[in-house]
């Protein structure tokens, strides 16, 4: 097995939420613009959370300390 980056992954998801950020708008209207619109919300909270994370290795596992408070 290759060696798992952990900051590289972080890194990919803080990436991840810029894109998502700065993702233009498809041209769709009524509801499918409403969807887009909140999985893009969603799409943004979930990797913001994690390119926020900070990380151990405890007891063989990988574990993301989540800041919930801004």
């Amino acid at each position: 097995m290759a060696e798992f980056d952990v900051d590289a992954m972080i890194e990919r998801f803080r990436t991840r939420a810029e894109a998502v950020k700065d993702r233009p708008l498809p041209p769709v209207a009524g509801e499918e613009r409403r969807k887009f619109i909140s999985q893009a919300e969603n799409d943004f909270t979930d990797y913001s959370l994690i390119g926020g994370a900070a990380w151990s290795v405890e007891e063989g596992q990988l574990v993301l300390r989540i800041p919930l408070s801004g």
